[in-house]
């Protein structure tokens, strides 16, 4: 969804990733941390804080590319290194926000598992050859939809606006996770592979 915004991004973050000229995988390392700041602001209750440091996080995230871009430096490794990353910062911030009690554990984890299957399903077929960055709730929709409904709720103060947020989170996760599955199989199995194979 977000993937028309990236040239407008990298252009954006060009002058700073020339300025940079460091190994991306440290970039890459630390955003993590801050997903673990922020979820300790969730855990206790302190939703501005939580979002800012998912904001920073999510930025050190995409300046890693960049860097790695602009320098030379990608590798398979940062890439891997980046992916593992991403789902070690998801996980943190849905256990901070578990903690803060703004949803139901078992909502919590439906939200955790729901963004791993989003990114695996994903990395599966990409391994099968085909390539899979659709839907509706990649994973910087994700993260805005979580900034959004922290600071919304903060400024009305009531925490079930973030709670409902959360809700609409897991829902759009789940449908992408559909969405990319059925993606899949049109692209190995379905109308269009036996197109393909009458044309040929």
């Amino acid at each position: 969804m977000l993937n028309s915004l990236r040239p407008y991004l990298t252009k954006f973050l060009e002058p700073l990733a020339s300025r940079l000229n460091m190994n991306p995988n440290m970039i890459t390392v630390i955003s993590p941390f801050l997903a673990i700041i922020s979820a300790v602001f969730f855990a206790y209750g302190n939703l501005i804080g939580g979002a800012f440091f998912i904001l920073l996080s999510g930025f050190l995230d995409v300046l890693d590319g960049a860097v790695a871009r602009r320098h030379d430096r990608a590798s398979p490794f940062g890439a891997f290194l980046d992916s593992t990353m991403d789902r070690f910062a998801d996980a943190i911030i849905f256990i901070g926000i578990i903690f803060g009690g703004y949803c139901h554990w078992f909502v919590g984890v439906l939200a955790i598992h729901s963004a791993i299957t989003v990114s695996y399903v994903r990395a599966r077929a990409e391994s099968q050859g085909v390539e899979c960055n659709i839907g509706i709730a990649e994973r910087a929709v994700r993260l805005i939809i979580i900034m959004a409904g922290a600071v919304i709720a903060a400024i009305f103060n009531s925490n079930i606006i973030f709670t409902y947020f959360i809700y609409i989170l897991v829902v759009l996760s789940y449908f992408t996770v559909g969405q990319r599955i059925f993606h899949v199989w049109e692209e190995l199995n379905g109308p269009k592979k036996y197109r393909h194979k009458r044309l040929r």
